[in-house]
């Protein structure tokens, strides 16, 4: 049987947290050590590629999945297949203008040129929004490109912001909001354990497993102190009549922030573990 092949980023950010997610999910991939590295496991051969080429790949059936960023699945039109976004590598596709270029909606970009690193994802958006404009495919910093007035706007990702200021840019419309996405084919069978270990270890960094002692009277109060408790585990202790064990498993920020709540109700030997899986 032929393994299906699972695309991960190569190089970069991207790459190191999803390689740490696979890794959390059970999945041994010290091998992969640059791109065109590849290794197998549990009937799955991962395959170390550039985004842009995986989602290319996943688009012309070579591969069967690909962790890509949201606008590399848009630009390569594989949005429709299946995806988990992973909540890491988030960042805003937005198109922006220089201050004093004179531009002030879409349609003012008419016989203009926009420059970008998606030209098929912009080609698109211009399209819906009605506006001719001349998409220039480009490489490497758009914001100073733009600035140098080669272009009339651009299209590109933005994180904070700051870059964009610096180079006297605004944004004059957002296309997407974008984060880190395992983007797959859905008929095949073996992916959908790959995508329940990976919503298990996602689930588990988000949540703390909580131990505590705490006085038999106010285990009641825990789900008021933390609404989405359905029911802690209660366990006697040897010997006590005043205290008991609960365990139970909470958002971390909610641990954090309810900390003292905690020891206000009478709770003691309080432990946080990080759970490995929270399977959904």
């Amino acid at each position: 049987m032929t393994d299906v092949r699972i695309a991960v980023p190569s190089k970069g950010r991207l790459r190191d947290d999803v390689l740490d997610l696979l890794g959390t999910a059970g999945y041994r991939l010290a091998g992969l050590r640059g791109r065109g590295s590849m290794v197998r496991t549990n009937g799955l051969a991962f395959l170390e590629m550039r985004p842009r080429d995986a989602a290319a790949a996943l688009d012309a059936g070579t591969v069967d999945g690909a962790f890509v960023a949201t606008d590399i699945a848009m630009e390569h039109d594989i949005a429709a297949l299946a995806r988990l976004p992973l909540g890491t590598a988030r960042s805003t596709l937005v198109l922006a203008v220089r201050d004093d270029g004179g531009v002030s909606s879409l349609t003012d970009l008419a016989g203009g040129v926009v420059a970008t690193h998606m030209p098929n994802l912009t080609a698109r958006f211009l399209a819906d929004a009605g506006v001719e404009a001349r998409v220039l495919p480009m490489g490497g910093s758009l914001e100073g490109l733009c600035a140098a007035g080669l272009a009339d706007a651009i299209v590109d990702n933005t994180e904070t912001g700051t870059s964009l200021r610096q180079n006297n840019l605004s944004v004059l419309a957002t296309i997407a909001e974008c984060e880190a996405e395992f983007v797959h084919r859905a008929d095949v069978a073996v992916l959908a354990d790959l995508e329940l270990r990976i919503q298990a270890a996602l689930g588990a960094r988000a949540h703390r497993y909580v131990m505590l002692h705490i006085p038999p009277g106010q285990v009641h109060e825990l789900s008021t102190v933390f609404p989405g408790l359905a029911a802690p585990t209660v366990l006697p202790l040897a010997e006590r009549d005043d205290l008991v064990a609960a365990h139970f498993v909470v958002r971390s920020v909610d641990f954090w922030d309810r900390l003292g709540t905690l020891r206000e109700l009478g709770a003691t030997g309080i432990v946080s573990l990080q759970p490995d899986a929270l399977a959904p």
